[in-house]
């Protein structure tokens, strides 16, 4: 991948996308197509075709889907499964069909069986059941993985896939009815903070445990094995640590600086038990997280503050 190589990142203006974006800029690379949704729908098959074949990129990151959070993905079980399929059946084969030189699919974590022994390894995957709430969305994650894979076995296209942790960072969701734990719990904490509020509500016991990568480091993982890795295998991008849904909502409510008690709605669910990537085969590869959690969280809620127009405290 050249400096001037056409590079097409699909989802340029969600989280993942952005963070990818800015950090081949930092590299130097400049020669970008970038479509927002309203742009094109990556659903529309024709639209999709007919962007490959006008614009011709080289290189395409493949980082747009539907997403959210436990709710978001229980409720919306048919949309998270119809969009993201649609979207990378389209992007892959038009990738396919207009020779393409190299496609990064991203996926997620949660492809994962449920109760499959932590850490989770590559090869773990379709070894078990999927946790219920989000099995649309995994499922039609495990399908773009093997539709790489099968385009890299029958044709020889060299379309490579990534499993990220959970992700945070700049241009997060924050809505609190679909977004992901550490977004809502800085929202929270900040709102309550705001409002003097005497508690804060968190979903769950608290006891479910989760690995945090910040999108830059994400992005880094992705841009380094773009142009280091050519395998079919898929690989896991993570820190390889993971902490407590309650620690987590202690470490942020000191970093906002709350105060007031966390109360737990013991009627909303825990999810997965436990999802802590083994990132032995990235490490193997050359490459290692940077940003440590604590760190990463304080960089995050200094950009919310600053995109909210709040008082900085």
């Amino acid at each position: 991948m050249e400096l001037n190589s056409k590079i097409y990142i699909a989802g340029h203006k969600g989280m993942v996308g952005s963070a990818i974006l800015r950090n081949l800029q930092q590299k130097g690379y400049k020669n970008f197509v970038l479509k927002s949704s309203s742009e094109l729908d990556l659903r529309n098959a024709q639209a999709v075709s007919d962007f490959f074949e006008k614009e011709k990129p080289e290189y395409v990151f493949l980082a747009a889907a539907k997403v959210g959070g436990i709710q978001a993905n229980n409720i919306y079980r048919a949309e998270f499964l119809y969009d993201n399929l649609m979207i990378q059946n389209n992007v892959i084969h038009s990738a396919h069909l207009n020779n393409v030189k190299k496609l990064m699919f991203l996926g997620s974590s949660c492809i994962y069986p449920k109760l499959a022994p932590q850490p989770l390894k590559e090869e773990y995957l379709l070894s078990g059941y999927l946790e219920d709430t989000n099995e649309p969305y995994a499922i039609a994650k495990i399908c773009g993985i093997k539709m790489c894979e099968s385009y890299h076995r029958q044709y020889g296209s060299n379309f490579i896939s990534v499993m990220p942790t959970n992700l945070y960072g700049p241009n997060d969701n924050y809505n609190l009815n679909n977004s992901h734990v550490l977004p809502a719990l800085i929202r929270k904490f900040h709102e309550a903070k705001e409002q003097n509020a005497p508690s804060v509500e968190m979903w769950g016991t608290g006891s479910p445990l989760r690995e945090f990568l910040h999108a830059d480091d994400m992005a880094d993982a992705c841009v380094y094995l773009m142009l280091n890795y050519n395998g079919q295998q898929h690989v896991n991008i993570g820190t390889g640590t993971d902490l407590s849904i309650k620690d987590l909502a202690l470490l942020v409510k000191k970093i906002v600086g709350y105060t007031g008690e966390i109360q737990h709605d013991l009627s909303k669910p825990d999810g997965t038990p436990r999802k802590l990537m083994d990132v032995s085969y990235l490490h193997s590869l050359g490459w290692k997280h940077k940003i440590e959690l604590e760190a990463g969280i304080r960089l995050v809620y200094d950009d919310f503050k600053n995109k909210q127009n709040v008082k900085v405290w």
